[in-house]
């Protein structure tokens, strides 16, 4: 899904602008960065004042958005009406208000781009729904999976010119998880800090961000895997000690995650690293961290190692927990990996 958001916002130009647009679906980083590439290149800044409206759902109805829909642009080719919040308006529900959006969408002003940005997914399967794809377009997006965020971090380094190390992608990837919006907050906060030909390493994500380059999951995922009792402990006992930053639930699913996928690991054979990353749903560049844990950790020790992290997590939402502190679960889940 980032990548093809990417690809749609590269090839958008004034001359390639359909009239109409609706944009829906789960994720607003994509919906709002599309309409914000709409507002910059469809009407001419000397033209916004007389020919661009941006309309909020609950301020109008639908009569209302078809009535800006047919004017005609004031001396110029074209006018651009953009309905932010499109799902709260008011009679959107009613069939005959969605007769008259579907009647408009079949039969659109060339010289009107009308562009519905909704909050909320929209059922593509309606009718008033579909004809927005017969002289427009539809794009529906999606939250990105997890296995997506380290492309969408390096994509959009590459596109603001930031040097960006693998290290710093995993613990921007771990802090920030699926949140595009938080992700390209954080590098404008990162760019501006930047100097002159400096390049993001974990030091700067501690830093900026205040990701602990040494006291995060992927760390203590890599002493599990290197049996390094001393420092998973070491980080262990600094995450019960921070539970607040840190949440026990949080990092218990992260090692799940990854060491559910070592276990498919020793099931797939002698395979292409492609075809691997491929099925486990993973950045390529990671995927030699799976094969060292599978290395190290037998089909038998993975599966009681996957069961302690599901105790864990049961007992971290207070199931079977007692009087104990994050610290003594976080404690008790190393010894079942490295006992």
């Amino acid at each position: 899904m980032a990548n093809n958001y990417r690809k749609i916002i590269r090839e958008l130009t004034p001359a390639k602008l359909k009239p109409l647009y609706l944009l829906h679906g789960t994720e607003p980083y994509y919906i709002d960065s599309l309409a914000d590439k709409i507002l910059e290149i469809a009407i001419p800044e000397y033209e916004k004042g007389f020919n661009e409206y941006v309309l909020y759902g609950k301020d109008v109805s639908v009569g209302d958005v078809l009535n800006y829909a047919r004017k005609f642009p004031m001396m110029a080719e074209r006018q651009l009406v953009m309905v932010r919040e499109a799902h709260a308006i008011g009679d959107l529900g009613q069939k005959d208000a969605q007769g008259l959006l579907e009647s408009y969408a079949r039969n659109p002003l060339d010289s009107t781009l009308l562009v519905l940005c909704f909050g909320k997914p929209q059922d593509e399967r309606k009718t008033w729904v579909k004809s927005f794809a017969v002289k427009g377009e539809i794009h529906n997006f999606k939250k990105m999976y997890d296995s997506e965020v380290p492309d969408f971090i390096s994509e959009l380094c590459r596109e603001e010119n930031i040097k960006i190390s693998p290290k710093a992608v995993q613990l921007l990837s771990e802090h920030l998880g699926n949140n595009p919006q938080a992700i390209s907050n954080e590098l404008d906060k990162i760019k501006i800090n930047l100097k002159e030909g400096e390049g993001v390493d974990a030091d700067i994500i501690e830093r900026f961000v205040g990701v602990s380059k040494e006291f995060n999951v992927f760390e203590l995922q890599k002493a599990l895997t290197d049996k390094n009792a001393t420092k998973a402990f070491r980080i262990a006992h600094y995450f019960g000690s921070n539970a607040k930053d840190h949440p026990l639930a949080m990092n218990v699913i992260a090692l799940y995650n990854f060491f559910s996928k070592v276990l498919l690991l020793h099931g797939l054979g002698n395979r292409p690293d492609a075809d691997l990353a491929r099925i486990l749903g993973v950045n390529p560049y990671f995927l030699k961290d799976y094969k060292r844990a599978a290395q190290a950790y037998s089909l038998p020790q993975l599966r009681r190692a996957i069961h302690a992290l599901r105790l864990a997590d049961a007992r971290s939402k207070g199931v079977d927990a007692g009087s104990a502190m994050e610290s003594d679960i976080y404690k008790e889940l190393i010894y079942s990996f490295l006992g």
